[in-house]
């Protein structure tokens, strides 16, 4: 696979081609090895998905997308621009095949793969954040529970079940469900509307565009180089390097490259053995302002919308789009946002919101990421994470830095092998 053709101490140079938290940190994790690098990015650190998403450092909410009801939601509200998943009509072949391949995953075999696939990256992912600012990341991540509201224990009731079921194939995790009562002390921004909450302990969040800049800092501080404005258009393997060729700004070469694009992965990876569909699941986010402090997380299944205090108020993120990457912003979806969030939330102030955003999530068919070599020696990608790119992404690039560097799989990417 890509180790072929590397010599035996391993590579001393590295072009990472994404400049998001999963490049960044694969970057960083190879730097502790001893490999200089370089990341390219068509536009700079952060300026994809790594943006603006919720800020979530969740291990204990890092659910397999695949759960059988998004399937059942999903035939409900395929074609409503209100409702969280959204479809545009569309005549792209790929997209529908793309979503009948999701489709058949949706299914509890299938989810508790991906679930215990995701036991490793989960367990370690918040050692990395710590790995990361230990060794001069300048960013702040706070420890705060998730608190998942929402009208009723029925309505609950999904969200319990399939954390029991999380517990159960091993992942640690403590959580429990609030009273009408303890849910109103704990966060006042809860609407009478809501009756009842779950609380998940142990988790963090962070300002994502913080975190990244920071991270991009730290990486350049440690003698890499950052260079925005190459957007690459084609990749060259050869014996004992690769070279990277950029539409306007020439080319690189390096002894490993890694592909860490996103939604934009299979642009660059199927002529090296990828067969993995990687499709945008665009996620919205806008800033609001609040009457109060929000006093961490707050998750609203029912309306599929995730709120992180950020920067004095609340960053409210949403929806599941799938569209082109680069498609523009559709005002729409930030309404439904607002709309399915509104009544379960007081002392927000919905109408002053800044920050609109749309971001594209890269998600799998099987939900499963693509983190490791590819068919071409020295060429590497890492990606497909779906809603949990910024949780897994420092984890991610620590296991693909041991891998490239000491030539052997970890066993902890086995299931996420690119070739698979």
């Amino acid at each position: 696979m890509g180790e072929v053709g590397r010599s035996s101490e391993g590579p001393r140079t590295a072009l990472v081609v994404g400049a998001g938290v999963v490049g960044l940190s694969t970057a960083w994790f190879l730097q502790e090895r001893g490999v200089a690098v370089t990341v390219v990015d068509r536009a700079g650190p952060a300026a994809g998905a790594s943006w603006g998403n919720a800020g979530w450092l969740a291990p204990g909410l890092a659910l397999p997308l695949n759960e059988p009801g998004v399937l059942r939601f999903g035939l409900r509200s395929l074609f409503d621009r209100a409702a969280p998943l959204h479809v545009p009509a569309s005549p792209d072949p790929r997209l529908w095949r793309f979503l009948l391949r999701f489709a058949a995953h949706c299914n509890w075999r299938a989810w508790e793969r991906v679930a215990q696939a995701n036991l490793a990256l989960n367990a370690e992912c918040l050692e990395a954040f710590d790995t990361l600012i230990a060794g001069g990341v300048r960013a702040a991540t706070p420890q705060a529970p998730v608190t998942a509201v929402f009208e009723s224990a029925g309505h609950a009731a999904g969200l319990l079940a399939e954390l029991a079921r999380l517990r159960d194939i091993g992942q640690e995790l403590s959580y429990r469900g609030l009273t009408e009562g303890e849910l109103r002390e704990w966060l006042p921004q809860a609407s009478e509307r809501t009756g009842t909450g779950v609380r998940v302990d142990g988790q963090r969040y962070v300002d994502p565009g913080e975190f990244v800049a920071a991270l991009a800092d730290s990486v350049r501080e440690r003698g890499g180089v950052i260079r925005s404005g190459f957007d690459v258009v084609d990749i060259r393997p050869h014996r004992h390097a690769a070279t990277v060729r950029s539409a306007s700004a020439g080319t690189l070469s390096a002894q490993v490259v890694v592909l860490a694009t996103g939604a934009w992965l299979n642009k660059l990876t199927r002529r090296f053995g990828v067969r993995v569909p990687v499709r945008a699941g665009r996620g919205y986010s806008f800033t609001v302002a609040t009457d109060e402090p929000v006093p961490g997380p707050v998750y609203l299944p029912e309306a599929r919308v995730a709120c992180t205090p950020y920067q004095g108020g609340l960053r409210v993120a949403g929806t599941m789009e799938f569209r082109g990457p680069d498609a523009a912003l559709d005002p729409a979806r930030i309404d439904a946002i607002v709309a399915s969030a509104r009544p379960f939330l007081t002392g927000v102030r919905w109408e002053e919101r800044r920050d609109e955003w749309v971001g594209p999530r890269p998600v799998t068919h099987d939900s499963l990421p693509v983190i490791g070599a590819t068919a071409a020696p020295g060429v590497y990608v890492a990606g497909g994470h779906g809603m949990w790119g910024l949780t897994q992404g420092p984890v991610t690039g620590r296991l693909l830095a041991e891998q490239i560097t000491a030539g052997k799989q970890p066993e902890a990417l086995r299931e996420f092998d690119p070739l698979r």
